[in-house]
C-alpha cells in the first residue's frame, strides 16, 4: 500500500490556467498531470498509489468557503482521495472556521507561508496551529525555499520555535505539524540542526535530485534524515503534479539502506495513523 501525503488539484474549469500561471513563476518545473482530480487519479493508477492527500492553498483572505467547498466535495466523492482544508491567516473568525473544518470531517489543514507572505512564527500562524493542535487537526506547511519566491517564510529555526511554543501553550504531545520537502527545501543543514529528532513529521516530497532538476538532495541525504529523525515520523510524498508519482514511487521502492519495516512506515503506516485520528 502507498499513500502519497502531498498532492495538488484544482477545479476542472481553472486547472489549465492555474498550472500555466504557476509554471510561469518557477523555472525548471514540469507538470506531470493536468491538475485535475481525474488527472491525479489516472496518475495514481499508473503509479500503484492507493490514496493521495490533496493540499489546497489559500492565497488570499476570503477564499475559505470556495476552497473548502471543493475540498469537501472531493472527500464526499472519492474513496482514494483525502483533501485537507485550507485557511488564510487574515481570515475572520478563524477558531470558528477551524471548528467547522473539524466538524465537517477534514483530517488536517494546509498552510503555505510564502503564498500568504506571512512568516511561520507570526502570531496569526501561532494561533492557527495552536487551535489545530487542540482540535487534533494536523497542519502541513511548505518549508524552506519556494522557487517562485525570494524570501523563506518557513525556515527550520522558525519552525522549531513554533513547535516548542505550541507544545508549551497547548500541552499536546502528539506531533501536530508536518514540514514538507524533507523539512525545508535548500536549507537542509538547518533542518539537521533544528528539526531532526523533534516532535514533528517530515515529508519527502521534492527530495530526489535525480527526479527533479531543482531539488538539492539525493538518496544519501534522504536516508540521513530518515535515520536521524526516525522512520516513524517520515511520510512518503511527491508534490504531484510537480513530480511524477510513478517515478517517485519506483525510486523510493528501489532505495537501498531502508528495512522493509521502515519502508512500510513511510509508505503508508504513518500516514494511515495520522488520517485515522
Amino acid at each position: 500500500m502507498i499513500i502519497d501525503f502531498h498532492t495538488h488539484v484544482y477545479p476542472d474549469k481553472i486547472a489549465a490556467r492555474t498550472l500555466e500561471a504557476l509554471l510561469s513563476n518557477a523555472q525548471d518545473v514540469t507538470a506531470y498531470t493536468d491538475g485535475t482530480v481525474s488527472g491525479l487519479r489516472q496518475s495514481m493508477r499508473q503509479a500503484g498509489i492507493d490514496c493521495s492527500v490533496i493540499l489546497p492553498v489559500a492565497t488570499r483572505k476570503g477564499q475559505f468557503d470556495t476552497i473548502n467547498r471543493f475540498a469537501k466535495q472531493i472527500n464526499d466523492t472519492y474513496d482514494d482521495l483525502v483533501s485537507f482544508g485550507g485557511i488564510h491567516p487574515d481570515d475572520d473568525d478563524i477558531p470558528q472556521k477551524l471548528r467547522f473544518l473539524k466538524d465537517s470531517g477534514f483530517r488536517g489543514i494546509k498552510i503555505h507561508p510564502d503564498y500568504t507572505g506571512t512568516f511561520i512564527d507570526d502570531e496569526r500562524y501561532i494561533s492557527i496551529i495552536s487551535e489545530c493542535a487542540r482540535l487534533g487537526l494536523p497542519v502541513i506547511t511548505h518549508a524552506g525555499v519556494d522557487p517562485a519566491f525570494d524570501v523563506i517564510h518557513c525556515t527550520p529555526q522558525k519552525a522549531r520555535t513554533v513547535l516548542d511554543r505550541v507544545t508549551e501553550e497547548t500541552g499536546v504531545k502528539e506531533p501536530f505539524m508536518i514540514f514538507a520537502h524533507l523539512g525545508g527545501m535548500y536549507v537542509h543543514e538547518d533542518v539537521k540542526k533544528y528539526l531532526l529528532g523533534s516532535n514533528c513529521f517530515i515529508d519527502i516530497s521534492c527530495s530526489f535530485r535525480s527526479l527533479m532538476s531543482f531539488c538539492d538532495t539525493d538518496d544519501k541525504e534522504v536516508l540521513e534524515v530518515i535515520h536521524r529523525h526516525g522512520a516513524e515520523k517520515i511520510l512518503f510524498a511527491t508534490d504531484c503534479p510537480w513530480n511524477s508519482q510513478q517515478a517517485y514511487a519506483e525510486h523510493f521502492m528501489k532505495m537501498q539502506g531502508l528495512t522493509d519495516k521502515e519502508k512500510s512506515l513511510i509508505l503508508y503506516e504513518n500516514a494511515r495513523r495520522i488520517l485515522s485520528r
